[in-house]
């Protein structure tokens, strides 16, 4: 039985923590067991070392693994943030002392951030697949954690593109950003898809994707305003645009980040008073522009690449709505136009006279 130590101090939810100048260390192994005694001097002595079975292992192995390079740069960078909280706060402790309970208690400190809390248990699951082929851990302890919800009022919904901020955009937006905006609009893909299209996948008028959160391959036919970007950038860049060169891509021919092309968007949208209308809502205006040429669901589900008709009747259905709104509206104009004309011609018929 270890004997309890002078600068031990027990939080209230039972976790044990050791006082060295000033500060609170926490100790991660079970009370009462040799492991207990040794973390509780190696962190008194300014010495406590690293497991050889630490996260921080796990995290530098996965990150040189072809799992982690065949993943989308998108999806990495939402995973390092994980990685790099992960490595700070149980880098250099033993993977198998972390429970579910300590996964719950990061995602509640990080609430007020909810994507960032619910790759949490994410990165560790990822983590833990490794380190159950490395014989480290026999259970997942991010198994089964709930994510977080978003609360209603933090919720922004995405508010499709009307007509008028689409005329403005097309007479006064600057290069690049008119580039990204005829991509969203006239693919009808997901803004994380937009930097993945490169010179060989745009030919015979015709853009080739495989999307990357569904894997669906997809040739979209190009609009007409997408064509004239197209053809306008790769005359303007010449023999650069080679066929692995990204459509959207930096100065030194590397894929703009989704982070830039959302940044280049929004400061654009912001110039042309516009900010209401958001990069994934260009998606849903060419959802809107399919159902208004008369396509059906399964028409528009074949070009944006959807999987369920949920958001494609969501967008559609509305889209339909507004023209069914105008059609009945020219209607209601002719309508009130006769009511006139007959009421004009009875007054002319009886001179005028009312009773």
């Amino acid at each position: 039985m270890v004997t309890r130590k002078k600068y031990l101090w027990q939080h209230p939810s039972g976790r044990w923590y050791v006082r060295k100048d000033g500060k609170y260390y926490r100790i991660y192994a079970e009370e009462g067991t040799p492991e207990f005694d040794e973390e509780y001097w190696e962190i008194r002595r300014g010495k406590r070392h690293e497991s050889k079975r630490s996260w921080s292992v796990l995290i530098e192995e996965f990150r040189h693994s072809q799992k982690w390079a065949g993943y989308e740069p998108r999806y990495r960078e939402d995973l390092e943030k994980s990685f790099i909280y992960l490595n700070k706060k149980i880098g250099k402790r033993d993977v198998a002392r972390l429970t579910a309970a300590d996964i719950y208690k990061a995602m509640d400190k990080n609430a007020h951030r909810v994507n960032f809390a619910n790759y949490i248990p994410v990165a560790v699951t990822l983590l833990a697949k490794l380190a159950r082929r490395k014989g480290w851990l026999h259970e997942n302890p991010a198994a089964g954690i709930e994510r977080l919800r978003v609360p209603d009022e933090r919720k922004k919904p995405h508010i499709p593109w009307t007509d008028a901020a689409v005329e403005t955009w097309r007479n006064n937006a600057s290069e690049l950003p008119m580039l990204i905006f005829e991509l969203g609009v006239g693919t009808v893909q997901r803004p994380g898809d937009l930097n993945g299209f490169t010179w060989l996948h745009y030919k015979d008028k015709n853009l080739d994707l495989t999307q990357n959160k569904t894997g669906v391959e997809l040739q979209l036919p190009c609009t007409p305003n997408l064509i004239a970007q197209l053809d306008r950038l790769k005359a303007a860049i010449g023999e650069k645009a080679k066929p692995d060169r990204p459509i959207l891509a930096n100065e030194d021919g590397s894929p703009m980040s989704y982070y830039k092309i959302a940044r280049v968007m929004r400061a654009e949208r912001g110039r042309l008073g516009v900010l209401a209308h958001d990069l994934h809502a260009m998606r849903y205006r060419g959802v809107m522009e399919l159902a208004w040429a008369g396509c059906d669901d399964d028409e528009i589900m074949s070009y944006s690449g959807h999987k369920t008709k949920k958001m494609v009747i969501k967008y559609a259905g509305f889209a339909r709505q507004v023209m069914r709104a105008k059609t009945a509206a020219e209607k209601r104009k002719l309508w009130e136009q006769l009511l006139n004309e007959t009421s004009t011609k009875q007054e002319t018929d009886t001179g005028g006279d009312t009773l």
